[in-house]
């Protein structure tokens, strides 16, 4: 029987066919192709013509086809609807990938070709894309180790297989941790509660089988479980159990991994001559050094910290105020910070949620890309991978664009937090392939029957995954290693949150903020009073973020920690971090940093972005229109469509004629005027 993995996909635009699929076809598939991509790699290292970009750089990009359609495919569902034999085979996968990349970075036959073809690039009549590719391929292969020999090289790839190996693991104690931890609510432990948090406590009741409502370590329910929630002591039980993934003891503690993963990446920058890790993981980003990092951090530090204590005393004085005796604590902020906001800006959440309907807000975005790019989203029948995933077929001018697949709702098989990823990229080297875009997130799944409604941080989230998704779809290259967010680490934020700012026009909302039970629109006054209220609480949530961005670079910016805990209680200490917030990702449950090196020293790169998509924003506004035409097409034709074909600093230069300062995010975060 063919493997459905292997065979030619006859489904609905090329998609997986995940209703052939079985667990028992992974492992037969990824080895396979394996060996495909092993013989392929071989043909391009023996051929006997001289090199030259095709021969060499373009074959060489086709190498991997049919592992990236493997895997595109496995990573999904691991990520997204995860299970035992998935996660075996992740532990069994993540050595074996490892060995094979660094089979293929230490061929010294392939480096010759390649540097024979960048030797002679100058005389081989590129164009700037092919150029691109050439300095980034060999760029990439001398960054994996092709230049080392002998010891050192078999020591990087040591090292390699076992960071594979830690980072799988991290990410699969995390989910565990995730998973196994919840706290049963009595009749007695709702007060305070609202309706929508009670309902979502009782949809996850019934996915643990309970007995009766729950509160999980989904953030879509414990934030506003700590929001609402009248009892201090639970409030206290579930954030300290959610402080605590990964540092519960036993097999799913995360902190000694940290410790060996941060040791592992130092030997790696000083095998490959580098100082530090983040010396070398910083080299190939905007910002380039570690110094330059701490300047842009710490020049939002310094009034973000003085905006969040000067907020602390006010909620202190409240906390003492509801007989409490004692300093704020974390598990009180949020409670605080709640009842204090509807003093200000007479908005309660409870009363804001039925107008952000999951659906409408999912209309919002599409009717934002279709106004700003001509995008239009149809929903299509096809196989998916679990029955919450929704599908949509999105076209131009009638042509065919990508397919945009959504899986919305948290679910104990799914890892934490929100990400976008293309389980098929755009490129033309190969045909026109067009990409196949996911958006997953982890919002609370309502009762059934009953509308998905978000609070506004989910509808935030939304439109900044569909930024990125945005740039996925839009890309138009040659090449799939530079399509769509294949880009800078403190660039790719860039686009999806430059979309958030389309959330906070009023006519979007106007139009798609609807209730959920009468339809109408939210009243012009509550929508006032939302928009008002934007930069509510920012201190806090700078403060949180900017600390784990610290912390991140302080890790890998010197002598690998021997104690990854100590560290961070050193360098917490050291920026005076007030005492009632917390880092918004401690080390043992930093997946950003710890279960790949994706965000490792690059944590950063949220604000970095942010620097920019202010600023990109005010182009619009500058037009004098939030959907202006020509600086829509001028946005998609540098940033969007570019890919990494181009360096990132030229990308937005060429937007908007200038890189910006960091005044535009502090003026956006409403931080512009703190001490």
């Amino acid at each position: 029987m063919t493997n459905p993995l292997l065979a030619e996909w006859t489904t609905p635009f090329g998609l997986p066919p995940f209703d052939q699929i079985t667990d028992d076809d992974f492992k037969p598939a990824v080895e396979a192709a394996l060996a495909e991509s092993r013989a392929n790699i071989a043909a391009i290292a023996e051929n006997p013509d001289a090199p030259d970009f095709a021969n060499t750089i373009e074959a060489l990009e086709r190498a991997d086809d049919l592992l990236g359609r493997v895997l595109g495919a496995f990573y999904n569902l691991a990520g997204a609807d995860s299970n035992p034999a998935r996660e075996a085979l992740q532990r069994e996968f993540a050595p074996m990938l490892s060995a094979y990349s660094s089979e293929v970075s230490e061929n010294k036959a392939l480096f010759a070709r390649i540097e024979a073809v960048w030797d002679a690039r100058d005389s081989l009549d590129l164009t700037a894309e092919q150029q691109r590719v050439l300095m980034l391929t060999r760029r990439g292969f001398v960054r994996s180790g092709a230049q080392l020999d002998g010891k050192p090289a078999e020591d990087l790839r040591a090292v390699k297989s076992r960071l594979s190996v830690l980072g799988t693991e991290f990410t699969q104690n995390l989910l565990a941790d995730e998973r196994a931890w919840f706290m049963p609510l009595g009749k007695d432990d709702l007060d305070g509660l609202p309706d929508f948090v009670v309902a979502t406590a009782k949809a996850a009741g019934e996915e643990k089988e309970a007995g009766g409502p729950v509160v999980t370590l989904s953030r879509s329910l414990i934030v506003p479980f700590l929001q609402f929630s009248d009892r201090r002591d639970l409030r206290q039980k579930a954030y300290e159990a959610w402080g605590a993934r990964g540092a519960n003891g036993g097999k799913t503690d995360n902190r000694g991994i940290a410790a060996e993963t941060l040791r592992l990446r130092e030997e790696r920058a000083k095998l490959l001559g580098y100082d530090t890790f983040a010396d070398f993981k910083l080299e190939t980003e905007m910002a380039g050094t570690p110094d330059a990092v701490r300047d842009l951090l710490m020049q939002v530090w310094k009034p973000a910290k003085a905006a969040a204590e000067a907020d602390a005393k006010v909620l202190e004085r409240m906390l003492h105020a509801d007989g409490w005796d004692g300093p704020l604590e974390p598990w009180d902020w949020r409670y605080y910070a709640e009842k204090r906001r509807k003093e200000l800006h007479d908005l309660d959440e409870a009363e804001l949620k039925p107008y952000l309907q999951l659906d409408r807000m999912i209309d919002a975005a599409f009717a934002c890309a279709n106004r700003l790019f001509g995008l239009e989203f149809r929903p299509v029948d096809a196989p998916v991978y679990h029955p919450d995933v929704r599908l949509w077929e999105v076209t131009r001018d009638g042509a065919h664009v990508a397919v945009f697949i959504g899986d919305y709702f948290a679910r104990g098989a799914k890892r934490s937090g929100a990400w976008c990823a293309a389980m098929r990229s755009q490129q033309r080297l190969s045909g026109d392939i067009r990409p196949h875009v996911v958006n997953v997130c982890n919002f609370a799944k309502p009762e059934a029957g009953k509308p998905a409604l978000l609070s506004y941080d989910d509808a935030r989230t939304l439109f900044h995954e569909f930024g990125h998704a945005l740039h996925q779809m839009l890309s138009n290259v040659t090449y799939e290693s530079i399509s769509g967010t294949s880009v800078a680490r403190d660039f790719v934020e860039l686009p999806s949150q430059l979309y958030e700012h389309w959330l906070e026009v009023p006519e979007v909302l106007a139009e798609f903020a609807t209730h959920a039970e009468t339809g109408e629109p939210m009243p012009e006054d509550l929508l006032n009073r939302m928009l008002g209220a934007a930069t509510y609480d920012m201190g806090f949530q700078t403060v949180e973020y900017v600390a784990s961005a610290l912390v991140d670079l302080g890790f890998h910016d010197g002598p690998a920690p021997a104690d990854p805990m100590q560290r961070q209680a050193e360098i917490l200490e050291e920026i005076g971090m007030p005492h009632a917030i917390r880092m918004r990702h401690a080390t043992p449950h930093f997946a950003h940093v710890f279960a790949g090196d994706g965000y490792s020293s690059g944590y950063y790169s949220y604000m970095w972005s942010e620097v920019m998509d202010a600023d990109a924003f005010a182009a619009f506004e500058e037009a004098g229109n939030p959907f202006d035409a020509e600086t829509a097409k001028r946005l998609e034709e540098t940033v969007l469509s570019s890919g990494g074909s181009v360096d990132a600093a030229e990308l937005y230069q060429t937007f908007r004629g200038r890189l910006p300062g960091v005044e535009a995010l502090l003026k956006g975060r409403g931080l512009d005027n703190a001490a």
